[in-house]
């Protein structure tokens, strides 16, 4: 099975240029997807004071400096924006990139933030049934066959609402990204077209699938229309300097996080861990990075051993 490569900026820290290289160079180095985090405050929590950029701003600015990159988010909280605007703001990316946007959907998990900048909190199991609405809303607005939409939940509704201009896609895709067994597998299942698991190792990844593939069983899904993808944190070097450079910044950001979906070291190794997840089915990883300055040597070093050995053609 074929499995391509992306790039997602998990903490938008910038500096805005090193950001505007990175979604460049996404676009030109034979990556096939770029994302953004929604944030207002750096992630992981390391005090609030960390620049942190939005995130339909700047999707909206690689929307109009790329050509070929898929454009996402992993993943808008639900919590943070009206699900009709959001719809209004993705369909106009969609035009501005030509047919490349992706609508990425969470339950989100950054109390400290949301509760600073005034949004309401309630409990995960709340917001995992504004996920289900959420999603709803969001398929019936990009229907490009669909001139009005109505719908009536407990926490959102649309009265006879248009979304002219239609994306310029037949269907824009909805991913749906997180971990959790009982509700968001099951939200993935009922209602995206693809799901995405953030810093986890193959282990862990290949366990939720299966419980994904259940889900698909319960709802009457076909498993193979949902595509599964992985961020990794990128924390590599081009050598062994790099190498021991990018685990003092990894210790900086993750250093006592239990999970494992980092990638450490060099590019030549991380070749085994890359071939389980697409012996494992999955369709695409995503390295991920956090505030820059990033590691440039690194990056290309690693185009250039492991898109070869996965099959990417780099663009001539």
């Amino acid at each position: 099975m074929a499995m391509s490569f992306g790039i997602h900026i998990g903490h938008m820290g910038g500096p805005l240029e090193e950001m505007r290289r990175l979604w460049k160079f996404a676009d030109s180095a034979g990556f096939d997807w770029f994302s953004v985090s929604d944030h207002f405050q750096e992630s992981p929590p390391r005090g609030g004071e960390i620049d942190c950029f939005e995130a339909i701003s700047t999707l909206t600015a690689a929307a109009v400096e790329t050509k070929r990159v898929r454009l996402g988010a992993l993943v808008y909280c639900v919590a943070y924006r009206n699900p009709g605007l959001h719809a209004k703001s993705l369909t106009t990316i969609d035009h501005l990139s030509h047919g490349r946007v992706d609508c990425g959907l969470g339950a989100g998990w950054h109390e400290v933030e949301a509760k600073a900048y005034g949004y309401d909190w309630p409990r995960i199991g709340v917001r995992e049934d504004m996920l289900e609405e959420y999603a709803q809303i969001m398929r019936m607005l990009f229907d490009t066959e669909s001139r009005r939409s109505n719908f009536s939940g407990k926490h959102f509704r649309l009265e006879n609402a248009p979304n002219n201009p239609k994306p310029l896609q037949p269907r824009v895709p909805i991913w749906i990204g997180g971990r959790g067994e009982k509700r968001t597998l099951r939200a993935a299942a009922k209602y995206a077209d693809g799901w995405n698991a953030p810093y986890i190792g193959p282990d862990e990844w290949i366990a939720k699938v299966q419980v994904l593939d259940r889900w698909c069983e319960t709802e009457a899904r076909d498993p193979k229309t949902i595509a599964r993808t992985v961020n990794l944190g990128f924390y590599l070097g081009a050598d062994a300097k790099g190498a021991a450079r990018g685990e003092q910044v990894f210790q900086s950001h993750f250093g006592k996080d239990p999970r494992d979906g980092f990638l450490r070291g060099t590019p030549k190794e991380t070749l085994a861990m890359l071939t389980r997840f697409r012996d494992a089915g999955c369709a695409r990883v995503n390295i991920a990075f956090r505030e820059g300055p990033y590691d440039w040597d690194a990056l290309h070093a690693f185009a250039e051993i492991v898109f070869p050995v996965f099959g990417v053609r780099r663009p001539s």
